[in-house]
């Protein structure tokens, strides 16, 4: 059977900590385009099946179900039941993952999946978990680094240059600044109002910069540096030296990253309304795409940020296709070289990649990001009158997710 995408909508990003949506309550992000979501698609609330929502910080703020709350702060029936996961980066993208397979099976017709973080109400590690939980019996077996020194190692271990992660960092600024200026993706996007006064917030992404020069990213001190020489295994060895233990073959780890080449610090909130076959001719409604194939895999979980590459595969594979069938990707910047890794070990033509800017230049609200992703990529097919894309994303931990659409 088969899984039809509706419709997709989303927030726009709003700047982490002193941009237009700080204070705006989490769930009422979410909220805000779940609202919007039945109109645009054509479908009633009452009948959604079920809510699937992806969240990162699950604490405070977006604790206690975030998803169910979000429901009822939309207004939208009682009778809609909602849940809340985590799979790191990758949550919003696991969260059209399981709804697309409730409604391929027939289990169930109507689904809405999404993901939501507001990063300046809960900052990276809010839930205090760090890394591994604070398991120092798992820190024996499998030491995990934090996320900036796995980037940096790959990038040392790629022979990846600081003017090429910048590179990639310039080309994200300008794609996005193009996008922003020509309104791409406009479909996709919901404004977000004060839920007290109803005041307009915020109704663009604001964490770009399109005065961004070559000149001004060279400026910019590695952002890992002093992390890498932190003291942190049970010997007192540093970050980098245990990444180093790991893999001899690095040599001195070339700290590359910065705060411009690396995902931003943004707010967010995005759905998808996915429904089986059965649903879409009952109601004669007119998809915008399908789900052709999902994928995850685990990687090695110190190196942690290679699974975009594996997880395409996979997901390809599962479709009948290889990587240059796809006519589109979205590959999550986390990190500029993660892109890079990715599109050398698929040999991807790095004009279809990433083509509206990334989160580089729009930013990374974690939970929230897979969700956005494949909206931006549906915009994008429908405005190239193209046919495919894959959505791919690195995960904490070791893992990979990837999706491939069609566009209907």
């Amino acid at each position: 059977m088969k899984s039809y995408i509706l419709d997709a909508a989303r927030t726009p990003r709003g700047r982490g900590r002193r941009g237009s949506l700080v204070g705006v309550h989490p769930q009422e992000l979410l909220a805000t385009v779940l609202r919007a979501l039945p109109s645009r698609a054509g479908f009633d609330a009452a009948a959604v099946d079920d809510v699937i929502v992806g969240a990162v910080a699950q604490v405070r703020e977006q604790g206690a179900n975030i998803a169910r709350n979000a429901v009822l702060a939309a207004g939208w029936p009682d009778g809609v039941s909602a849940v809340s996961l985590n799979r790191f980066c990758g949550s919003g993208l696991q969260s059209v993952h399981f709804a697309a397979s409730m409604v391929a099976t027939g289990a169930q017709h109507l689904v809405v999946a999404g993901g939501v973080e507001s990063m300046s109400t809960l900052g990276i590690g809010a839930d205090g978990a760090g890394q591994d939980g604070g398991n120092t019996k798992l820190r024996e077996r499998v030491f995990q680094v934090p996320q900036g020194i796995s980037a940096d190692l790959i990038a040392t271990l790629e022979g990846i240059t600081r003017d090429e992660v910048d590179a990639v960092a310039l080309r994200s600024q300008q794609n996005a600044a193009v996008a922003q200026r020509e309104g791409r993706g406009a479909r996709s996007l919901v404004p977000v109002f004060d839920p007290v006064t109803g005041a307009l917030r915020l109704d663009r992404d604001e964490h770009l910069r399109p005065e961004t020069t070559a000149a001004a990213l060279a400026s910019l001190a590695p952002s890992f540096t002093a992390l890498g020489a932190t003291e942190a295994g049970p010997r007192g060895e540093t970050f980098d030296q245990i990444a180093q233990a790991a893999y001899p073959e690095a040599g001195a780890i070339r700290h590359v990253h910065t705060a411009g080449n690396s995902s931003g610090i943004v707010d967010g909130a995005a759905a998808v309304a996915l429904a089986s076959e059965d649903f879409v001719r009952a109601h004669g409604l007119r998809p915008r795409g399908r789900i052709r194939a999902m994928a995850t895999v685990g990687t090695e979980p110190l190196l942690m940020l290679t699974g975009p590459a594996p997880a395409s595969q996979k997901a390809l594979a599962m479709a009948g296709m290889t990587a240059r069938d796809i006519d589109l990707w979205e590959i999550n910047e986390a990190f500029a070289a993660v892109v890079l890794q990715t599109t050398r070990a698929l040999k991807i033509d790095p004009e279809r990649v990433n083509v509206n800017g990334g989160a580089i230049a729009l930013g990374h609200p974690l939970g929230a990001t897979g969700s956005m992703l494949l909206g931006t990529a549906l915009d994008e097919l429908e405005r190239t009158n193209r046919s495919t894309a894959l959505v791919t994303m690195c995960i904490g931990g070791g893992q990979g997710i990837a999706t491939v659409i069609e566009r209907v």
